[in-house]
């Protein structure tokens, strides 16, 4: 896979992430070390999971702070979703719920970054 987008989010450990994320996108990692983790999200973007302590220039941002958007076809596809992530144990932070831009649940990993599943109306 040659990525053409990367998302990078700051973690206290990546293979903490690597855990969490084989977990929530049911796929495994593309790389995983102690400084670095990367996880596909499509044919052309993956998320990089970078140990904080090793991001150059120093990150000067502390937590989560990051979301990344999961759009799934129907409401109905964002409650299994839900149900399957509950039931790994995953952090549910909003569950299920009609918003102004579709149906819409939220996770969180273990470094505060939300996980956002929905479905436009």
């Amino acid at each position: 896979m040659q990525p053409s987008h990367m998302m990078l989010f700051y973690v206290d450990s990546p293979m903490a992430s690597v855990e969490f994320y084989r977990k929530a996108l049911a796929a495994e990692p593309i790389e995983a070390s102690a400084g670095f983790a990367m996880f596909p999200l499509n044919e052309k973007t993956v998320a990089g999971f970078w140990k904080r302590d090793g991001v150059a220039p120093k990150a000067t941002v502390l937590g989560g702070g990051s979301e990344i958007g999961f759009h799934l076809g129907s409401s109905a596809d964002v409650d299994a979703r839900h149900k399957a992530w509950k039931s790994a144990g995953i952090k549910i932070v909003q569950e299920p719920e009609q918003m102004d831009f579709g149906y819409t649940f939220t996770a969180e990993d273990p470094d505060g970054h939300r996980l956002r599943v929905f479905a436009s109306p």
